[in-house]
């Protein structure tokens, strides 16, 4: 399935969470089997490109993904998890979101030595979560190798804040 057709399966939702956002909505993408399919084995195609060896999905439309893509790959998954979320002992860091701030955690014994990750979500607008994401992978003693995404807000800059942690974009938009 081509970029332009799974393109029209985000919606764009103006002034959600709050006023002067545009949501991105990847429901009617998950309602079409095949466009999904096709997502998850392009994404897949990526991290394996990357010599991924597990995967951190990032909480919460990155676990959809993650989790496909998981047993796709037949990868160990991690979840990158809002504060307070995880059972047991953790590292956090918190971040800036494009409207606030927040906080992401990881199982403190989540990694053997130097596990190569790859960082999944569905959406990456200031960077904030997926940064966030490769400090823990990297704190945790392991190597973040690439970040892949469904859609990339490029005018916001996320990608910059990855520094040399590669971002493999199916999409790339404007807020």
């Amino acid at each position: 399935m081509d970029a332009k057709t799974i393109s029209k399966l985000v919606r764009k939702v103006p002034d959600y969470p709050q006023p002067g956002v545009v949501f991105r909505d990847i429901t009617p993408l998950l309602a079409d089997a095949d466009a999904f399919a096709d997502v998850v084995e392009a994404m897949s195609t990526r991290i394996e490109a990357h010599h991924a060896r597990a995967l951190v999905a990032l909480e919460a439309r990155g676990f959809l993904f993650g989790a496909a893509i998981a047993s796709r790959l037949q990868m160990p998954l991690h979840l990158a998890r809002k504060p307070g979320k995880l059972p047991c002992e953790t590292v956090r860091r918190s971040y800036a979101l494009e409207y606030g701030e927040d906080g992401l955690e990881l199982h403190a014994d989540a990694f053997a030595g130097d596990t190569r990750c790859a960082i999944v979500d569905d959406v990456l607008a200031t960077g904030g979560t997926a940064a966030a994401a490769a400090e823990l992978i990297s704190a945790l003693g392991a190597k973040p190798v690439c970040c892949v995404v469904l859609l990339e807000l490029e005018s916001l800059g996320g990608r910059k804040r990855l520094g040399e942690v590669p971002v493999e974009s199916l999409l790339i938009d404007e807020p």
